[in-house]
């Protein structure tokens, strides 16, 4: 789970303190948490995507981080971890 309704909360529902998801990695975006509020906000956005695209697909209020930019490319050394030995069978990223 993220961090359900706010600061504490994943603490009251028995569940380890100081953690919690980091980053959400979609087609269209990565989205990050707000360091108070604990809220998910939009990051960044992959090239040629709009917020208002990642707002429309989205069941919940959005916002943007304060520094939202342009999610950056993978370079060719990370696609080849990714491709050779995270996921080498593409399921998770694709045939």
């Amino acid at each position: 789970p993220g961090y359900l309704t706010g600061p504490g909360a994943r603490e009251a529902a028995g569940l380890p303190t100081g953690c919690g998801p980091y980053r959400v990695i979609t087609n269209l975006a990565v989205m990050s948490f707000h360091p108070e509020t604990k809220r998910m906000q939009v990051e960044s956005l992959h090239p040629g995507v709009s917020l208002l695209q990642v707002q429309e697909n989205t069941e919940f209020e959005l916002p943007s981080a304060p520094d939202m930019g342009e999610t950056r490319p993978p370079a060719a050394d990370e696609l080849k971890i990714l491709r050779e030995e995270i996921d080498p069978g593409r399921y998770i990223i694709g045939r």
